[in-house]
């Protein structure tokens, strides 16, 4: 008699290169590992080497595969080629039943674009947010699009990212779950609560800003370098003139960022340039503001869950959610309206109150648990 091994689980490659998605896919490692019978495979490309590997650290996941793909000042084209040519070594190698992908960013594209190749069935988490103009933000919103008609799974965020798939003529294997990122979000801020060691590094700028209103500051799109970026700083600098306010402004690595601040914003005694946050800093950061100035997607969506009003420094957004629902405004990079648009927030306090407690559209914390139950049962079928 024959003795035959029992046929291995299914195996799945999760992908994520960037700081935002190492934040908002941990949850969904984590949920799938929980949930059992699936063998769970973790890629990083290091798209953003340091940034990511805070947020690793921090949820405790260290990958099976590391790219390490990071090359400063490579152009989109040469990091496109080798996302494409690496993911695709390393789907031959494990060959993996599903890869998951998430987002906008050149790994979601290129990860979804290897699997195609191999006929590898791919699941897209945050799927369906666009904003409808092709350079803004550039190139996240052609990435979003070309994910689409390869995913068969699309987890929406919201019923407005459903609907904009379904624009598309996207329907099959739409799941509305929430975001991921307040899972994330919830999830840290536990832990801060549980070992306030976590996040004790802001504990001097608390305490340098402790009689001040604190504006939070976040920028790096790349639309906005230049003249953009300009009007950013200056803005920044009129906000930081007024004696009860501080800035606390943690300055991504791009010198498209630092170059302009340095050059225009300088050094101002109620401006904490600081070095970029790693999680649980950035959560107290959040928790910390009166309200917060941003380019970044991401914060959209994490701030209405700490009751922050966001200014959104673009022209557009792909996540109109929060602008419907009250909690994020569009402000543009003129100096102005930036500088009108703050000042109305920290002195009206029923505006800022209407924004601060206005309904967070983007989830419960409750969207890794029902992804990972989608995806246990697609791949039992």
């Amino acid at each position: 008699m024959t003795d035959h091994a029992p046929p291995s689980p299914p195996k799945v490659l999760l992908i994520f290169g960037t700081r935002p998605e190492a934040i908002k896919l941990f949850p969904v490692v984590r949920a799938l590992q929980a949930a059992g019978g699936m063998q769970v495979v973790t890629c990083v490309t290091a798209q953003h080497r340091g940034l990511l590997d805070q947020v690793l650290a921090i949820a405790g996941i260290v990958p099976d595969v590391d790219l390490d793909l990071m090359e400063p000042g490579q152009t989109l084209d040469r990091l496109t080629a080798r996302l494409l040519t690496g993911l695709g070594e390393v789907m031959d190698a494990h060959r993996p039943d599903r890869v998951i992908v998430q987002g906008d960013t050149a790994t979601a594209m290129t990860g979804a674009l290897a699997a195609y190749y191999r006929k590898i069935p791919v699941a897209h988490v945050e799927a369906g947010l666009r904003s409808g103009d092709i350079y803004h933000p550039w190139p996240e919103e052609v990435n979003r699009r070309i994910v689409a008609p390869i995913a068969d799974l699309h987890f929406a965020p919201t019923d407005t990212a459903a609907t904009a798939l379904a624009r598309e003529n996207v329907t099959a294997g739409v799941h509305v779950t929430g975001n991921t990122v307040i899972d994330a979000l919830l999830w840290t801020r536990e832990r801060i609560a549980a070992v306030p060691a976590l996040a004790a590094e802001l504990d001097p700028v608390a305490k340098r800003f402790a009689d001040k209103r604190i504006v939070l500051v976040t920028t790096h799109r790349r639309e906005n370098f230049g003249d953009g970026m300009a009007g950013i700083a200056r803005a920044i600098g009129r906000i930081a003139d007024r004696d009860d306010v501080a800035v606390i402004f943690p300055m991504h690595p791009n010198p498209n960022v630092g170059a302009v601040m340095d050059a225009i914003l300088g050094e101002r005694a109620n401006v904490a340039r600081i070095a970029p946050l790693d999680y649980p800093h950035f959560i107290r950061a959040l928790g910390m503001c009166d309200l917060a100035l941003t380019d970044s997607g991401g914060v959209q969506e994490e701030a209405p869950s700490l009751g922050k009003p966001v200014l959104v420094m673009r022209e557009t957004t792909e996540r109109p959610e929060g602008i419907a629902a009250g909690t994020a405004r569009l402000v543009g990079t003129d100096p102005d309206r930036i500088v009108s648009e703050v000042f109305t927030l920290l002195d009206d306090n029923a505006a800022h109150a209407r924004m601060a407690r206005a309904h967070n559209p983007f989830g419960d914390g409750r969207a890794s648990a029902r992804i990972a139950r989608i995806i246990n049962d697609r791949m039992a079928r």
